[in-house]
């Protein structure tokens, strides 16, 4: 690894290099990300499902990946990933897959926040997965926000702060660098800034009461990153640039104000809010003026290169102070030192039998039954008898980036409920089909994902339950306010993702196997407030 002094000798260029990270596309390193690891030396990459199809093949690419760097004569690359656990997740096949944010929310306890990071940054870490861009520690506060929703812990910033410290924590045991996300706070927006620029208007003091509170914990547990939001907030930049590329809210909030001397990571910056609007090349000056010390562009190689093209000319004519590029790089350098990225992979043979593990997927059993949420149970219908016709309803709505996870024949409500005992018929609806034969079902379950945004999954819970009000189980997999859009329903289960360990833990529950002990994470009406669970409540 170079020491200070060598890298305060290296040429602008491959200064520069180091301050950004960059996608790719493909299972093996492209010709494009070989070409700016080796004439540029970039700081490091990012895996997506694009680059992802099992664990071995991780392994290999990591190993390819640095191979390709060191005998460009640079030093290793951060490898990051975005593993959030539940419905956020690039690696799925040979891993223990951790129940998401909003599940470890229900199940209410900071150990299962740090336990889970823990052996989910031990598992990547094994796979040379060295930078994940978790936890996300924005506090799901509006109920039509885009984007964040069961990616957040809680509603309460408390909760979320508590959390995320606890997760940071366990990253960071496993030598895996956390990066807590999105600085100053995505949680309350309705515009999802992949698509255009949210503003949000709080004041100061509104901010500081909650969506500041989770990353003060997170900078007080260590966090060695953060990542920045392309938010706009007025109360802190009246100026209406966003967060990432503002010196106000990068320098003088998060330095200045929290203390924050870690890495300052920008989100992508071809998002919409940024792409549209100003462009990665001039995204990338900005970012670096403000403060940030890390630059993400994840997808496209030609605005990459005009990145790196564009800050270092911008450097070369006063634009950007080289001063500025040394602060970042140095904050880079010692963190690369720290996680002693030169270390090299264990062989795949031994890497094998070290993640998956039956004790690593018993934790995650076990923090995914400590989740599920019985809100109501009203009409007395659990638990369901085994031994009756049981139809499951999933409405066919899914896009293609959920349809692995909710619609695989090994995976499905129905295939648990199935492989516990129950006489069960699974459907999956559309628009055409036809609600005429409920009558032959002693008990049905309807199944909804996200029902405020799929008119499909309404129509079919508010008829099902109109026509069978006292046979009807409903079972969210994603988002818990699905109950405000069929409230008639007498019997309600939330489990917070459509992963099978998740559908799993709900077919325990509806039969009776599991007592649900998980809590509402987030306030779904007044009379489901947080904190609240039938079982526990009722």
């Amino acid at each position: 690894m170079s020491t200070k002094r060598e890298w305060q000798s290296w040429s602008l260029r491959k200064k520069v290099g180091q301050l950004f990270v960059f996608g790719f596309h493909g299972f093996e390193p492209s010709e494009g990300i070989k070409q700016l690891i080796e004439t540029n030396g970039i700081g490091g990459t990012i895996y997506f499902t694009r680059n992802v199809r099992n664990a071995e093949q991780v392994h290999k690419l990591s190993g390819e990946l640095q191979s390709i760097t060191k005998n460009a004569g640079n030093p290793p690359l951060f490898i990051a990933i975005d593993q959030e656990g539940g419905m956020v997740a690039r690696l799925v096949d040979g891993v223990t897959l951790m129940p998401g944010n909003m599940a470890l929310g229900a199940a209410g306890q900071a150990e299962g926040a740090r336990e889970t990071a823990r052996i989910c940054g031990e598992e990547l870490r094994y796979l040379g997965v060295t930078m994940n861009y978790a936890p996300c520690i924005d506090v799901n506060n509006n109920p039509d926000n885009p984007v964040i929703n069961v990616r957040s812990y809680s509603d309460r910033s408390d909760v979320v702060a508590e959390l995320g410290a606890a997760a940071v924590a366990g990253y960071q045991s496993a030598r895996v660098a956390a990066t807590v996300k999105h600085f100053p706070g995505h949680g309350d927006t309705a515009v999802d800034s992949h698509h255009a620029l949210p503003i949000l208007l709080h004041g100061r003091e509104r901010l500081e009461s909650i969506e500041l509170k989770p990353f003060r914990a997170a900078i007080e547990a260590g966090t060695e990153c953060i990542m920045t939001a392309h938010v706009c907030l007025p109360a802190l930049d009246p100026s209406g640039v966003p967060s990432t590329l503002s010196e106000p809210v990068i320098t003088g909030l998060l330095r200045k104000e929290l203390g924050y001397g870690g890495i300052v990571v920008t989100d992508c910056l071809e998002m919409d809010a940024i792409d549209q609007n100003y462009g990665p090349e001039q995204g990338a000056i900005m970012a670096l003026q403000a403060g940030a010390d890390m630059v993400l562009v994840s997808h496209t190689f030609e605005k990459q290169w005009a990145a790196l093209e564009a800050v270092a000319s911008a450097v070369e004519n006063g634009e950007l102070a080289e001063a500025r590029i040394d602060e970042a790089l140095d904050r880079i350098m010692r963190l690369k030192e720290k996680l002693m990225l030169e270390e090299p992979l264990l062989p795949w043979a031994q890497v094998e039998s070290m993640i998956g593990t039956e004790a690593n997927k018993a934790v995650a059993r076990r923090w995914s039954e400590a989740s599920v949420t019985l809100v109501k149970d009203d009409g007395g219908l659990l638990p369901l008898n085994r031994a009756e016709s049981t139809l499951v309803l999933w409405p066919d709505i899914v896009p293609v980036s959920v349809a692995d996870e909710m619609l695989q024949g090994d995976g499905t409500l129905g295939y648990f409920l199935s492989q516990y005992g129950a006489n069960v018929v699974e459907r999956q609806m559309s628009d055409a089909d036809p609600l005429a034969d409920l009558e032959k079902f002693a008990q049905i379950i309807v199944v909804t994902y996200d029902a405020s945004k799929h008119e499909l999954e309404r129509n079919i819970a508010r008829e099902v339950v109109s026509l069978a009000p006292d046979r009807t189980v409903a079972v969210s997999v994603r988002n818990p306010l699905d109950l405000l859009l069929y409230p008639d329903v007498n019997t309600y289960i939330a489990v917070y993702e459509c992963r099978p360990l998740a559908l799993s833990s709900a077919a325990r529950t509806l039969l009776g196997d599991l007592n649900p002990v998980g809590t509402l994470p987030l306030e779904i009406s007044a009379a489901y407030p947080f904190g609240w669970s039938a079982a526990v409540s009722g």
